[in-house]
C-alpha cells in the first residue's frame, strides 16, 4: 500500500507541475509561482488530493540543499573574500535593521512577548534564497548590479540562520538548558572544522579516483553522496543542512571537477526545488485566509512594505545602487523565506510561539512568497517604460585640438584609445552613457559625456580640425545616425566605423564611410585558424585558408551591398559564394598534393 501511495503522490505532483508551471511561465509569472499554485490546488486547503505534505517535505528540502551546494561551487574562498563587504557588511545591516523594525512592531504594536517578538523579527528578516536566485536566473539578472548584491545578502542570511537557530533554545530554556547549549555550540564548531578539513584534503582525491573509473553514474552518485552526507552531518550537529551543503560546494569551487559536478547535479536540483515550492504551496491554510482575510492581507502588505523600505534604503546608501536597481532588489527580497519556517517550527517546539501565531506567520510568509514573482514582473515592466535617461548636462569639452575623435567608449573604443594614448596621439572620446563615463574615469580615462550625434557637441569637440572619426558606438541605429551627421557636417573627416553585423555594415556602406570593421570577424577568423591547426593543418596552410576566406568574404560583402534589400538575391548570392569558396579550397588542396 505504501508503494501505491508513493506512486500516487509522484504522479499527482508531476501532473500538477507539468500543467501549472508552463501556464505560469506563459503568463510571465515565473516557474516558482507555478509550483506554488500547483501545491495549493492539490493540497489539503485545495482539492485535498494530497493530504500529507509533511511526507514529502523532508525530500523536497534537498532541493534547497542542492541549490546551496551549487551556489558554493560557483564561489571560491577568494571570491567570497572579495565579496566580504557586500556579504558581511550589507547583509548583516539588512538582517539587523529588518529584524529590529519588525520585532519592535510585533512587541509594541501587537503586544507580543519580547522573546517571541525577537524571534518573529529575526525569522521574517530572512528572505527566500531559492525564490530569489530562481527569479534572478529566469530573468537573466544574476550578473546585474542588484543581482550581485541580492546574492550577497541572501548568502549572509543563510549564514545568519545558524546563530538564529542556536539562539532559540537559549531563549526558551533554563540555566541547565543554556549549559547544554554550550556543549551543542562546541559540537557545531567541531563538525564545521571536520567538514572543512575533510573537504580540503579528501574530496579532491576521492573525485579523482572516481573520475578515473570513467563511469558517469558513479560520479553522479559520489556527488550526491558528498552533498547529502555533508547535509546529514550538519543536521546531526544541529546546523542548517543548506549551510553544510554550501560549505561543501565552497570547498570544491576551485577544483577541476566543479563544472562536471554542476552538470551532474543540475537536473536533481531543478526537480527537487520544484518539489520544495510545491510543498510550500500545499501548506497554505486557505481556511485561515477565508476567516481572517483583512488580518492576513494586512500582515502580508506590512511585511513586504517594511522589508522593501529597509532593503531599498540600504541598497541606495550602503549598496550604492541606482534607484531602479535598488527597487528591483527591494521587491526581490521583500517576501519571507524558507528558513523562517524552520525558525518558527523550532520556536513553537521550545514553547516560544503559540500554534495559532505559528500558522498565521506561515500563511503570511507563503502568500508573500507567492506575490514575489508577479511583483518582480510588474516592476520590471514599469522600469522598462520609465527607463532612466541621462539627466545631467553634457560635459564641457576643454581638450586640446584632437587628431582623432572616438565616438563610443565601450570595448572597442577603449582599445583604440589605449593604443593612441600610448603613442601620444591626441584624441577626444565621447560617450552617451553616463554610467560608462563614470566607470571609465575611475581608471584614469579622459572621456566626455555627450551624444556624438549632436552637432553642437561635435563642434565643441573640434571635429572641424580633427583628421579621423572612429565610430565605435554599439547601438546600430545611433551608429548610422552619427555617421550620417558627420558625413554631412564634416566631409573631410575619414570615418572608421564599427559594425555589429552585415546588415549594419551595409547601412554604413550606403553612407560611403572610409572603412567598416565587423566587430566579430577578426576574432572569429583567428579562432578558426587555431581550430584548423588543431585538426592537423600546418600553420602556413591554415593562415592561407583564412586569408583566402577574408578576401572572398570582403568581395561577397561588396557584392551583396548592391542587393541587400532583395532577400531572394541575397540568399542566392550566399549559396553561390559558398560553392565558390568550396571550389577554391578544393583547388588549393589539389595543388598541395601535387
Amino acid at each position: 500500500m505504501e508503494n501505491h501511495d508513493f506512486l500516487r503522490y509522484a504522479v499527482l505532483l508531476l501532473t500538477a507541475a507539468v500543467i501549472a508551471v508552463p501556464l505560469a511561465k506563459r503568463l510571465q509569472l515565473g516557474a516558482v509561482l507555478g509550483y506554488l499554485v500547483a501545491g495549493a490546488i492539490i493540497g489539503p486547503a485545495g482539492f485535498g488530493w494530497a493530504q500529507n505534505p509533511e511526507r514529502i517535505a523532508s525530500i523536497s528540502e534537498l532541493g534547497v540543499v542542492l541549490l546551496l551546494f551549487v551556489i558554493g561551487l560557483e564561489l571560491s574562498p577568494q571570491r567570497l573574500w572579495v565579496m566580504r563587504r557586500s556579504v558581511f557588511g550589507i547583509g548583516s545591516l539588512q538582517v539587523l535593521i529588518t529584524a529590529l523594525a519588525i520585532g519592535a512592531i510585533a512587541a509594541f504594536g501587537l503586544s507580543i512577548e519580547w522573546r517571541t517578538a525577537l524571534i518573529v523579527g529575526m525569522g521574517l528578516a530572512l528572505s527566500s534564497t531559492a525564490f530569489g536566485l530562481q527569479l534572478l536566473a529566469e530573468r537573466k539578472e544574476l550578473t546585474s548590479a542588484h543581482g550581485r548584491l541580492g546574492f550577497a545578502v541572501l548568502l549572509f542570511q543563510d549564514i545568519a540562520a545558524i546563530p538564529i537557530l542556536a539562539l532559540i533554545p537559549v531563549l526558551g530554556s533554563s540555566d541547565q538548558g543554556a549549559a547544554m547549549n554550550v556543549v551543542a555550540a562546541l559540537r557545531i564548531v567541531a563538525v564545521i572544522a571536520l567538514v572543512i578539513v575533510a573537504g580540503r584534503y579528501l574530496l579532491r582525491p576521492v573525485f579523482r579516483a572516481v573520475a578515473a573509473t570513467q563511469l558517469p553514474e558513479v560520479f553522479t552518485a559520489t556527488a550526491l553522496l558528498v552533498v547529502m552526507g555533508t547535509a546529514w552531518l550538519m543536521e546531526s550537529a544541529g546546523i542548517s543542512m543548506a549551510l553544510g551543503a554550501f560549505l561543501a560546494g565552497l570547498l570544491l569551487a576551485d577544483s577541476e571537477y566543479r563544472h562536471a559536478l554542476e552538470a551532474q547535479l543540475d537536473p536533481f536540483k531543478g526537480l527537487l526545488l520544484g518539489l520544495f515550492f510545491t510543498t510550500v504551496g500545499m501548506t497554505v491554510d486557505l481556511q485561515l485566509l477565508m476567516r481572517q482575510p483583512w488580518l492576513v492581507g494586512g500582515l502580508v502588505v506590512a511585511l513586504i512594505a517594511i522589508k522593501a523600505s529597509v532593503i531599498f534604503g540600504i541598497g541606495r546608501t550602503a549598496g550604492r545602487l541606482k534607484t531602479n536597481s535598488a527597487a528591483s532588489l527591494a521587491v526581490l527580497l521583500a517576501a519571507g523565506g524558507e528558513f523562517a519556517f524552520v525558525v518558527f517550527n523550532l520556536a513553537e517546539t521550545n514553547g516560544l510561539m503559540q500554534a495559532d501565531l505559528h500558522h498565521l506567520l506561515v500563511l503570511v510568509i507563503t502568500l508573500s512568497m507567492a506575490l514575489t514573482p508577479p511583483l518582480v514582473v510588474a516592476l520590471g515592466d514599469v522600469l522598462k517604460l520609465r527607463e532612466d535617461k541621462p539627466s545631467r548636462e553634457f560635459d564641457t569639452i576643454d581638450a586640446d585640438t584632437p587628431k582623432v575623435i572616438i565616438a563610443g567608449f565601450g570595448r572597442v573604443g577603449q582599445i583604440v584609445a589605449r593604443v593612441l594614448r600610448a603613442q601620444n596621439i591626441a584624441y577626444t572620446a565621447l560617450e552617451n552613457s553616463a554610467e560608462q563615463v563614470d566607470f571609465s574615469r575611475k581608471f584614469g580615462s579622459v572621456i566626455y559625456f555627450g551624444d556624438p550625434s549632436k552637432p553642437e557637441l561635435l563642434r565643441a569637440a573640434q571635429a572641424d580640425k580633427a583628421e579621423i572619426f572612429v565610430l565605435a558606438t554599439d547601438d546600430p541605429e545611433s551608429n548610422v545616425r552619427t555617421a550620417r551627421i558627420v558625413k554631412r557636417l564634416y566631409p573631410h573627416l575619414k570615418i572608421f566605423a564599427r559594425a555589429r553585423n552585415r546588415q549594419h555594415a551595409f547601412h554604413l556602406m550606403d553612407l560611403s564611410v572610409d572603412s567598416v570593421v565587423r566587430e566579430t570577424l577578426d576574432g572569429s577568423l583567428e579562432l578558426t585558424r587555431l581550430v584548423l591547426e588543431a585538426l592537423g593543418q600546418s600553420p602556413e596552410v591554415a593562415a592561407d585558408r583564412i586569408s583566402r576566406f577574408r578576401a572572398h568574404d570582403k568581395a561577397l560583402l561588396e557584392a551583396q551591398h548592391l542587393v541587400y534589400d532583395d532577400e531572394t538575391a541575397m540568399m542566392q548570392s550566399s549559396r553561390d559564394a559558398l560553392l565558390e569558396l568550396q571550389h577554391i579550397f578544393e583547388a588549393d588542396a589539389a595543388d598541395t598534393k601535387t
